[in-house]
C-alpha cells in the first residue's frame, strides 16, 4: 500500500473515531454510527492491502 493511501486510512479513523468520541455526549446513536464506520474504514484498509499485496505476490 502506498504511503499516501495508508495515511489518508489513518487520518480518516482517526477523524471518524475522534467525531465517534464527541458524539458520545450528544447522541448515541450517532455515537455508534460513527463508531461502525470508524471501524469499517480500518477494517476496509486492510482488505485494500491484502488486495494490493496479493495482486502483487507478497505473502507478508
Amino acid at each position: 500500500m502506498s504511503k499516501v493511501l495508508s495515511a489518508w486510512f489513518a487520518f480518516s479513523s482517526i477523524v471518524l473515531l475522534l467525531l465517534c468520541a464527541i458524539a458520545i455526549s450528544h447522541s448515541a446513536w450517532l455515537a455508534v454510527l460513527l463508531g461502525v464506520l470508524g471501524v469499517a474504514n480500518i477494517g476496509w484498509g486492510f482488505v485494500i492491502k491484502a488486495r494490493q499485496n496479493r495482486r502483487q505476490g507478497n505473502t507478508v
